[in-house]
């Protein structure tokens, strides 16, 4: 079902291309000659004690961010001491240093990057926000990645990954989900990668965005059929529906007391297996199934609810069975 997991690379050339939606605008200043140098860790580092000394603070492959204080901090030292810290930077592999706030560097930074060639860069954007949004933009490229077979929708808010051997209809079930009011993230080949610790986000491929394929009809552009609406370009997935071809001799699970999980990069999403047959309306099961799913979510499990009334119903009726025996034992 799914491929070998892998991860996306980023230097600092990718980090500072200019594209129309990028979250932080960058200006490069000096150490031009860096540019391939690796981003390895999704975590900015923000230390002034690593130029007072401290190089213990430093860690390799991670982006230095200096704000107002640490560039007074160097403002206040002799061109000999900015050499010294960042002959140690050089030699920990740091692959950058980012100036925040739209400040001017002292000389002696930019002349301390430009020689060991460690990228100086400017953004006009105050430290904090310039913080969050890297860090966003490097958790998202330095993000595990694996790319899986299926169609990934967004029912009720709910991000439903449809999985299932060629030519079951995951694409047709999907349809006649768009055509009841839910979106398309992505046909046939879902973009997925891990983003935190416990978040698992799909998209869809640049080339293949808002298309899909059905058979006997070829390929179609839901977005022009149904109305941009009809479309969102990444969903987190939270439920997983496994279609399956129909086996008379196997058992199915008919009461939903157990849960079951699909393992994506290391993450569980709750599993339904549901058997495809003639006569069973998939897209109508697919959204009750997500109905269902916002419900459990809820702390509302009706499986479960009903196992408990059928409980105490049992418990009660053996209660009075015993009360009858007792009476009838009396003289």
């Amino acid at each position: 079902m799914t491929s070998q997991s892998f991860s996306h690379g980023m230097n600092v050339a990718t980090l500072i291309a200019p594209r129309a939606d990028a979250l932080l605008q960058l200006e490069l200043l000096a150490g031009e000659a860096g540019v391939h140098h690796a981003i390895t860790s999704p975590h900015i580092q923000k230390t002034g004690l690593a130029l007072a000394g401290f190089h213990d603070y430093l860690k390799p492959g991670r982006v230095l961010v200096f704000g107002e204080s640490e560039i007074h901090f160097l403002e206040g030292l002799d061109p000999g001491a900015v050499r010294l810290a960042f002959d140690h930077a050089q030699r920990l592999q740091i692959p950058c240093v980012l100036v925040t706030g739209g400040l001017e560097p002292p000389a002696a930074l930019a002349i301390e990057c430009e020689r060991h060639g460690i990228p100086l860069l400017r953004t006009t954007e105050p430290t904090p926000s310039a913080i969050s949004k890297i860090s966003f933009i490097l958790e998202d490229s330095l993000a595990e990645r694996t790319v899986i077979h299926g169609v990934l929708l967004d029912i009720l808010g709910l991000g439903v990954l449809i999985t299932g051997e060629s030519g079951i209809g995951k694409s047709e079930s999907a349809l006649d989900l768009i055509a009841r009011g839910h979106r398309l993230v992505a046909d046939d080949t879902v973009e997925v990668r891990r983003r935190a610790e416990t978040i698992l986000v799909g998209s869809c491929p640049e080339l293949t965005r808002h298309h899909m394929e059905l058979r006997g009809l070829g390929i179609i552009n839901v977005k022009d059929l149904f109305g941009i609406a009809s479309t969102r370009r990444s969903k987190k997935i939270e439920l997983a529906v496994q279609l399956e071809r129909w086996d008379e001799s196997r058992e199915y699970d008919r009461l939903g007391l157990d849960d079951r999980f699909m393992e994506i990069l290391g993450l569980q999403v709750p599993l339904i297996r549901m058997p495809v047959a003639p006569g069973r309306n998939i897209a109508i099961l697919v959204e009750v199934a997500a109905r269902n799913q916002l419900l459990r979510a809820r702390g509302q499990h009706s499986a479960r609810q009903l196992a408990k009334r059928l409980e105490r119903s049992l418990l009660a009726d053996a209660l009075v069975s015993d009360e009858a025996d007792v009476d009838g034992d009396e003289p």
